[in-house]
């Protein structure tokens, strides 16, 4: 492969110290990436760090502070917002990075084009090599190796730009889990960034439910009128709240589970979201063009 440019790379891992054995298969597949060293950042939320190799940099939060929260930490230990690095890895801890070359693949695809902010990876059962639908961050999520411009990203699996969080701001701290890189992505096409799917550019990580979290629907519901409340201009706040409810109800959920969404919903309004900074109508345009109106 030709070297490509000289942007600098960084990856944030959070872990909470109980997958020892998966974290430092990660931290060895990125020591193994093509190209200028990446430097690593893995930071226990809330846990102690498990042994890690020499050269990894690691910082022990006294509480977890959530995904997002976590990721803002690490963010900040390559300097405010991130910016002793050109660009950042965000990487689950129980992934494995399957090719040698995705790093130096970020830094080709983030030097030719500069409007791209985000990188979305896709994500692949290491077994079977199954993508998961949900994990196509587009609505015609069909053909997972089809790669194309997106309006959102996979948490756990992407590469973000540090000027994208220098001009719109980090992670959202508050939604502790769920929706925080929606939230993201909206602020950072509302600033004229762009998104990519890329699948080429492949974690392997095991098949798994979301809903194996104990607070998925609670945090889903609640983050998701966050999401609206912080993000979309007042008229469209009703309609895609409304379509979010007709969905959970179509998808008919457990009993116990519909109650925990209710609260979650409830509580989205009860409760502060931070700071609300409706996107530009022409930001809500963009969105639709890409497939994807802020709608549903």
């Amino acid at each position: 492969m030709e070297a490509s440019s000289s942007l600098k790379v960084g990856a944030v891992v959070i872990t909470m110290g109980n997958r020892p054995d998966e974290l430092r298969a990660l931290l060895d597949s990125i020591a193994k990436q093509d190209g200028e060293k990446v430097e690593v950042v893995v930071v226990g939320n809330g846990s102690p760090v498990p042994d890690v190799p020499d050269g990894v940099r690691t910082i022990e939060l006294p509480e977890n502070l959530g995904i997002p929260g976590g990721r803002n930490v690490g963010i900040e230990a390559f300097g405010p917002g991130g910016r002793d690095v050109d660009v950042l890895l965000f990487l689950d801890d129980d992934g494995l990075l399957a090719h040698h070359d995705t790093a130096e693949l970020c830094r080709q695809a983030f030097e030719a084009d500069p409007a791209l902010g985000i990188i979305s990876f896709r994500i692949a059962d290491p077994d079977t090599g199954v993508t998961q639908r949900r994990h196509v961050p587009r609505l015609r999520a069909s053909d997972p190796m089809r790669s194309s411009r997106v309006t959102t990203f996979l948490g756990g699996a992407n590469a973000v730009r540090t000027r994208v969080f220098a001009e719109v701001g980090g992670l959202p701290d508050e939604f502790f889990y769920a929706h925080e890189e929606t939230d993201l992505a909206w602020r950072a096409i509302d600033g004229g960034w762009m998104i990519d799917y890329r699948s080429d550019m492949v974690l392997y990580h095991p098949t798994t439910a979301p809903s194996r979290h104990a607070v998925y629907h609670r945090m889903v519901a609640r983050n998701r009128v966050w999401l609206a409340r912080r993000n979309l201009p007042l008229p469209l706040i009703p309609v895609y709240l409304g379509a979010w409810l007709l969905l959970t109800l179509v998808r008919r959920p457990s009993r116990p589970a519909l109650k925990a969404w209710f609260g979650g919903f409830r509580e989205g309004w009860s409760t502060p979201c931070g700071p609300r900074r409706p996107m530009k109508w022409r930001t809500v345009w963009r969105l639709t063009r890409l497939g994807r109106p802020p709608v549903i």
